[in-house]
């Protein structure tokens, strides 16, 4: 569910940077994040008996402690990148290396919750970060990473909820 809303505010961001009436593009992509997030969270719903029926284990309070050291490391990691970027005079630095963040944290949890699949999202956000200036002509902020960023985690919400997990 999170990479549909992810997705489209990255999809929201490419919007906003290329279009010259951006305002008429925001409702059908908040529609289609919408029909996205439903669809979703249907599947989520629909095997939620299931998911509530497992007992819960030590080990799962162990996963859950370090999924939210990671999340939280990320956030203060692209806190700090953006100060540090900003003060350093390349303030159009800080949204890829954000992108390469949130693409490096998918590492992590891809052992944790052994989800081979993060790992490619992770390596595709990672490769759009770093491709991002050779897609832009020099320009390290370019739209193209936006979109790119937002249809690989729209991808993923659909990778997540067709693939049996393994």
């Amino acid at each position: 569910m999170f990479f549909t809303v992810f997705g489209g505010a990255w999809i929201a961001l490419w919007i906003s940077r290329t279009l010259s009436a951006p305002m008429m593009a925001y409702v059908p992509l908040a529609l289609v994040t919408l029909a996205l997030f439903a669809w979703v969270y249907r599947v989520y719903a629909l095997n939620r008996p299931a998911l509530h029926a497992e007992p819960r284990s030590p080990e799962d309070a162990r996963r859950s402690k370090l999924f939210g050291m990671v999340n939280g490391g990320q956030w203060v990691l692209i806190f700090i990148l953006a100060n540090v970027l900003t003060n350093l005079g390349h303030p159009d630095l800080v949204v890829p290396a954000a992108m390469f963040v949130i693409g490096a944290h998918f590492i992590p949890l891809a052992l944790l919750f052994g989800y081979r699949p993060h790992f490619v999202t992770g390596a595709a956000l990672m490769a759009v970060a770093l491709l991002s200036p050779l897609l832009h002509a020099g320009s390290t902020a370019g739209p193209i990473g936006y979109l790119m960023a937002g249809l690989i985690l729209w991808t993923s919400a659909f990778w997540s909820i067709s693939s049996p997990r393994t």
